[in-house]
């Protein structure tokens, strides 16, 4: 099993150099990846995330300048959330061919109306948006000229560069139903969101249902806090989902200051058994 990291991207911990500081040292400890949530605004009255968040790409940005081969992903991005994917397609393409191919793109309708509305996107229709988005990536990631017709986005020979430097996996993530089904017929891995060690299985087992081949990845991001769960129980946690068939996790090692976190990466690290590099 493959395990990722979440970066210090909001709350306390937010501050400069904590990104770098903290990819530097995941990649030193042999994590997998690290990886960035997604809102680009938070409503007054909203009460999560943390208001103080950087925006995910840049964070991304500065995590690949400071590394050599830690992978990079978004979990998740919310894609209908941008008003045009075509400029977002070249931003993380752009971000894979300087990081020299280690980017994972997961990707989601998201949850908050109010964050839609304060960035004028529909949020009636962004299943089915999502859906044309991924095609739409897909496309000029492989061609060029790039020409897309849909429903909600078209464009005719438009050249998209760079390509990106290796195919980049398309991870859809969340907890529904629609994002389970969305994942297994579009997508290449499902990352969800959630999920406890001992709901893990049933998951697997529905999802493999569909997605048989074992190059269809089944990633979870998992609340490990290093400061409540002491080392036997990561341990306990990452063999039970090892059991169940999940291939990688995205550990969120602490709250706090950006000391919290990189102590608590640490420990998760410890515990997880990785190998230093």
């Amino acid at each position: 099993m493959l395990i990722g990291v979440h970066l210090p991207q909001f709350g306390r911990a937010a501050v400069a150099g904590g990104v770098q500081r903290f990819a530097h040292r995941a990649e030193q400890l042999g994590f997998a990846d690290v990886w960035v949530s997604d809102h680009l605004v938070i409503p007054k009255d909203q009460p999560y995330p943390a208001p103080m968040l950087f925006d995910p790409l840049v964070s991304l940005s500065f995590a690949a300048a400071v590394t050599s081969h830690i992978g990079l992903g978004t979990s998740v991005l919310v894609g209908p959330q941008y008003t045009s994917p075509l400029a977002l397609a070249n931003t993380l393409a752009s971000l894979d061919f300087m990081a020299a191919g280690r980017l994972t793109v997961g990707i989601g309708i998201g949850w908050s109306q109010k964050e839609y509305e304060a960035l004028h996107a529909s949020f009636a229709n962004r299943g089915e948006r999502l859906d044309e988005i991924i095609d739409l990536f897909r496309t000029v990631w492989a061609n060029d000229p790039a020409t897309h017709t849909g429903k909600h986005y078209g464009f005719e020979d438009i050249r998209v560069l760079p390509q990106p430097a290796h195919p980049v996996p398309i991870w859809v993530g969340g907890s529904s139903d629609a994002a389970i089904n969305r994942a297994c017929t579009r997508a290449d891995g499902f990352h969800g969101i959630g999920v406890k060690p001992e709901d893990a299985k049933a998951l697997v087992d529905r999802i493999r249902s569909e997605r048989p081949a074992e190059s269809f990845t089944i990633s979870l991001r998992v609340p490990w806090d290093a400061r409540s769960h002491d080392s036997d129980e990561l341990r306990r946690q990452r063999d039970a989902y090892a059991d169940a068939g999940v291939q990688h996790l995205v550990a969120a090692p602490e709250r706090g200051d950006i000391d919290a976190w990189i102590e608590g990466l640490d420990k998760i690290a410890a515990a997880a058994e990785l190998a230093p590099r």
